[in-house]
């Protein structure tokens, strides 16, 4: 009957762990039919996957109530680092107390975000350069000639699905913790193709243009709105193009140049995915050749 009315309350630092390993799993199952799906086909599949799982947790409150359907689960405990709530205690005006210093709420999950930010980028860049990584730019290549390396390359996209999917397992617990309230209209086919974007824009498998396009395609909509919104004021009298429709206009057209001008990217990987000393070894046989 608590848990019934009160629901679940576990802490945090202990929901991350299993998100991630729940995410991971979902994501191994999702790759497993779709191993020989390449490039657009690939990207086509996995955004439908997303909005079949939105639409299917979205209608699964009956008749077992497991996600409270579109009226989403409220009601989870803010986010407490070192007992600390970042949500502020109550009487606080939202503030977290450090000491004698009052910080407001939303910039200390700023600074949470930041630091989990940072640690993904240096997981994910030690990843790359690993002999894992090495192993994914090989399938990203030629799979033909990385399975013929004897790369067992279904276990290592299983393994890709996987571990993506953890990161965002992570990710999806810090969101539930930070708004307190979370449903699948939080998790629209929208949002999925706004991720695609950034990646797209930035440069597909190289960490910093990834970050590039992200900053840009987050910023972007919000700076032209300040200077396209008056514009619009002082020439027609009124709003026409509404700040969501100008966004993906901007989506649209960002993505539309950059497979024009630069298909791979703003700022994409570089070419030879490969260590120095080979490098240099390949460099100094050309040169005896010659």
């Amino acid at each position: 009957p608590e848990i019934a009315e009160n629901g679940i309350h576990l802490s945090l630092w202990a929901i991350v762990p299993l998100a991630a390993l729940c995410a991971a799993l979902c994501g191994a199952l999702l790759g497993a039919p779709t191993l020989k799906l390449r490039g657009d086909y690939l990207a086509i599949v996995t955004l439908g996957f997303g909005e079949i799982i939105r639409i299917f947790m979205n209608n699964l409150n009956d008749p077992i109530n497991f996600t409270n359907g579109p009226q989403g689960i409220n009601m989870i405990d803010p986010i407490r680092v070192f007992g600390v709530s970042l949500a502020g205690e109550p009487g606080s005006g939202a503030n977290v107390m450090i000491g004698d210093y009052a910080m407001p709420s939303v910039n200390a999950y700023y600074f949470l975000f930041l630091a989990m930010v940072i640690a993904t980028i240096f997981i994910t860049g030690r990843l790359q350069h690993s002999r894992l990584g090495r192993a994914w730019v090989a399938i990203r290549e030629d799979e033909i000639a990385a399975k013929a390396m004897g790369i067992n390359t279904r276990n290592v996209k299983l393994l890709a699905f996987a571990m993506g999917a953890s990161f965002g397992g992570v990710a999806g617990a810090m969101f539930g913790a930070f708004q307190g309230f979370v449903s699948p209209e939080s998790f629209s086919l929208t949002e999925s193709i706004a991720v695609l974007a950034m990646v797209v824009l930035g440069g597909i498998g190289h960490i910093p243009g990834v970050v590039l396009g992200g900053v840009l395609l987050a910023a972007l909509p919000e700076v032209l709105r300040h200077v396209v919104d008056p514009l619009q004021q002082a020439v027609f009298g009124k709003v026409i193009i509404e700040a969501e429709v100008l966004r993906q206009l901007l989506y649209g057209l960002a993505l539309v140049l950059i497979m024009l001008i630069r298909p791979a990217g703003l700022w994409p990987s570089p070419n030879k995915e490969e260590r120095p000393n080979a490098a240099l070894a390949r460099e100094e046989e050309e040169a005896s050749t010659a």
